[in-house]
């Protein structure tokens, strides 16, 4: 099942195109790694799909009325800032919202949706914490949780490991994957070629705001490839412990 199909979506800044003619599709069981360097046009395509920036061509989620879309594709946006000192129980339950009629309490099914966010990212501790006074990456675990309470067919993430110790960024990486596993999609952008490759299922490769390369990351992660977008060589091995990509050198 196509959860988002995107037909030469457009975004243009001015007259030049941040994103240019991208046309794609991602269906049901994916996590889909959307990698490039700064500037690529990452963000922007993110934006553009859900209908947050003016666009030309066509998104799936921009056809659909909001309070669906809301239902459809949850959304972590780059920026981390938790504006109210709630608690991290509370702050993930915003997560809800869409599936609730207006002024209601959670149910039931909200309240499981909400633990097994809470399980999920290992924020069982947390919950009674106020948000605001959680270090950086817990802040960002937090709102990861947030987006999975959702519990959409779609999740969009922007860089969500960015600032995260180790540990953290595998135990998220692997929460996409198992969620694509049990029939999700997931999208998410991110700099770290090695987890791209162990832990998506595909990878789009983004430069100048064109979609350079799809497909399998063995596929994607070339020599010509990684040398043309990112300038830099890299190695590629398959171990007992699954795919391992390390970046090396710049060019020049």
């Amino acid at each position: 099942m196509t959860l988002l199909a995107l037909d030469r979506l457009t975004v243009r800044r001015g007259d030049c195109p941040v994103v240019d003619a991208v046309t794609v599709s991602v269906a049901a069981g994916e996590c889909v790694g959307l990698i490039g360097p700064n500037g690529a046009g990452k963000t922007t395509l993110l934006r553009g799909a859900l209908g947050l920036l003016p666009h030309q061509g066509q998104s799936s989620l921009t056809s659909m009325p909001g309070a669906q879309r809301a239902r459809h594709a949850a959304w972590m946006p780059q920026s981390r800032e938790i504006a109210w000192p709630v608690t991290v129980e509370t702050l993930i339950a915003l997560g809800r919202i869409p599936h609730l009629p207006r002024g209601a309490k959670p149910r039931p099914d909200d309240q499981r949706a909400i633990e097994a966010a809470i399980a999920r990212m290992g924020l069982e501790a947390f919950r009674h914490r106020t948000a605001t006074q959680l270090s950086g990456g817990e802040q960002a675990r937090v709102l990861i949780a947030r987006a999975l309470a959702q519990d959409t067919p779609l999740l969009l993430a922007d860089e969500p490991i960015a600032g995260l110790d180790p540990a953290s960024q595998i135990a998220t990486m692997q929460v996409f994957g198992r969620l694509a596993r049990e029939g999700h999609a997931v999208i998410v952008s991110l700099h770290d070629l090695g987890l791209a490759a162990r832990h998506c299922t595909r990878l789009l490769m983004m430069s100048a705001g064109r979609l350079i390369a799809d497909g399998a990351p063995r596929d994607v992660l070339t020599p010509d490839h990684i040398a043309q977008v990112f300038g830099i060589t890299g190695f590629w091995a398959d171990t007992d412990h699954g795919p391992v990509f390390q970046p090396l050198e710049v060019t020049g």
